[in-house]
């Protein structure tokens, strides 16, 4: 079965192709966005995560005519009432680079204690056919936001987000660390276990 990731994060594409190798199922085969040139690009209007998951994922699926899997993930800070959320990618400004969107939220959390620091990161996965029928799955994680990025691993707020009773951040973790235990691992693990109940049913 071919499975498009709506996405061209080479980033995010890395982390999912080493979870779903980690998998039994050895009948998909996993293409991303950078097989498909010609598909224009999706803007995420969605007011929430699950809008914009399952608007990415119908979308590539009508177009590309095979089942496509995405996901949107925010990372909600208490302190600042649950931002950068949904705009997390684009917190800083439209097309902003890691750096910048970890640059802005070091700022809008300058001043705030360490106890007060508590965030949660928020993944939504959509799974599309190209017939329109659509299902989502979440996972979740806590943590809180460090004084200032550690690590070399990891992506977008992973140098910043420090795991519930440890002192690393993602970004300090290994790929098969982090993919034990994030946001976007469990998220990904539902889809993976719905696929396998589907190929049993």
């Amino acid at each position: 079965m071919d499975l498009v990731l709506a996405t061209r994060n080479p980033d995010k594409v890395r982390e999912l192709r080493d979870l779903f190798s980690r998998d039994s199922r050895r009948d998909i085969l996993l293409l991303s966005l950078s097989d498909f040139p010609d598909l224009s690009p999706i803007e995420e209007t969605g007011r929430t995560l699950e809008e914009n998951a399952i608007l990415k994922a119908q979308k590539v699926s009508q177009e590309t005519k095979k089942i496509t899997l995405s996901d949107d993930t925010g990372l909600e800070v208490e302190v600042l009432g649950g931002k950068p959320g949904v705009l997390s990618s684009r917190y800083a400004r439209p097309g902003a680079s890691y750096e910048e969107n970890r640059q802005k939220l070091l700022l809008s959390l300058q001043g705030i204690p360490e106890e007060k620091r508590g965030a949660i990161f928020r993944c939504v996965a959509a799974l599309a056919t190209p017939e329109g029928w659509v299902k989502t799955f979440e996972g979740t994680f806590k943590g809180r936001i460090g004084f200032e990025p550690k690590g070399q691993g990891g992506f977008g707020y992973d140098p910043l987000f420090i795991v519930e009773g440890t002192d690393k951040t993602f970004a300090e973790m290994s790929l098969e660390e982090k993919n034990r235990l994030s946001h976007r691992a469990m998220a990904m693990r539902k889809v993976i276990d719905y696929l396998r109940k589907l190929e049993m049913s």
